[in-house]
């Protein structure tokens, strides 16, 4: 008799931060009553990630409800190296986050919500500025939303009309002339 052998699924190697757990409260005619959200960030460190938000009265269950969310929404994001190809603003609610590109061997500079999105990206050298409000949920989902309007380098190239070399980062520059 043939032993059951389970699938071994992709999802093991996905890396997941819990971003933040707050307790948020419904005012109902009693008085009011409180739950827990959960925020969690599932990245793959390949170009892969996801935010997913959970409720629950407990705290186990809204993070385990925010990271099966956060699986199913994973989004593949277009990196160059260890950086994103090009300068970009995401906006969400009051919240702004800046993301610029850095040579190798910045490393992420960052803030909590910031670098648990771009450290599960797999994003090594960036430099980040979040601008306006500190609303964690926000800043969260305004990184995702920056980071989903990065394109390639060969796409900018070609909306432009330039060779890839001539739309590459300063420090890549350099080095293809000289080759």
């Amino acid at each position: 008799m043939a032993q059951y052998q389970p699938a071994v699924e992709a999802e093991e190697e996905l890396e997941e931060r819990t971003v933040e757990i707050a307790r948020v409260a419904k005012v109902v005619k009693g008085g009011r009553r409180f739950t827990f959200r959960a925020t969690v960030v599932v990245g793959d460190r390949r170009g892969q990630v996801g935010i997913g938000i959970g409720k629950a009265g407990a705290v186990p269950d809204a993070v385990r409800k925010a990271s099966e969310r956060a699986r199913r929404n994973l989004k593949k994001i277009n990196l160059y190296d260890t950086t994103i190809p090009h300068e970009v603003i995401g906006e969400v609610g009051g919240a702004r986050v800046l993301l610029k590109p850095a040579s190798p061997g910045t490393g992420v500079i960052a803030g909590g919500g910031v670098r648990a999105v771009l450290e599960a990206v797999g994003v090594r050298d960036i430099l980040t500025k979040s601008l306006g409000s500190n609303n964690l949920l926000n800043v969260v989902k305004a990184t995702m939303q920056a980071l989903e309007q990065l394109r390639s380098v060969e796409e900018v190239a070609a909306e432009r009309g330039k060779k890839v070399e001539d739309v590459l980062p300063f420090w890549d520059r350099r080095k293809k002339r000289h080759e």
